[in-house]
């Protein structure tokens, strides 16, 4: 298991094989992913597949990361960066019971560090479907600006940046 970072709270670590259970389990709860444009995996069988073939550390050096709590290990969501049309893009998923606790907030001002300390990156940007109010008041927590309108497949969004200041 090789943890990336760690924060207050949590510790973020690449995904293992065993993560296959919780993507399925939270792709499957339709809260999660109303405002994702994803579709829930069909069978467990699947997303463990998805994390076996989970190839952006070897590709990129990051990646999206499970999000875990220090005190019990429990995996919580993820959280992380991805390397997206040459375009490094911050997201996030919460299982539904961490919504409303500042842990997405922390993960995520903490990829956002990391990305401009640790990687060296210049700008990060994140987009969101206009109705997600919350994961936009995340964005906004973690001090990222809104650029402009977008429509992100095929759904009316927003696109917010930061820049590296360093």
């Amino acid at each position: 298991m090789k943890i990336i970072l760690k924060t207050k709270r949590l510790y973020l670590r690449e995904f293992i094989s065993s993560d296959g259970f919780h993507f399925y389990h939270l792709n499957k709860d339709e809260k999660v992913l109303k405002f994702t444009g994803d579709i829930p995996f069909k069978t467990e069988k699947e997303a463990y597949v998805f994390i076996k073939n989970y190839t952006e550390y070897k590709r990129h050096g990051f990646g999206r990361w499970a999000v875990c709590l220090n005190e019990t290990d429990e995996f919580i969501g993820w959280c992380g960066l991805k390397n997206s049309n040459n375009e490094i893009d911050l997201g996030f998923r919460f299982y539904q019971k961490y919504w409303n606790k500042g842990y997405a907030a922390e993960a995520a001002n903490a990829c956002i560090n990391y990305g401009f300390n640790s990687l060296k990156m210049h700008k990060i940007i994140a987009r969101a479907y206009k109705e997600n109010k919350a994961s936009i008041r995340v964005l906004q927590k973690c001090y990222m600006v809104f650029q402009k309108n977008i429509s992100y497949d095929g759904v009316p969004a927003v696109l917010l940046s930061k820049s590296n200041s360093n």
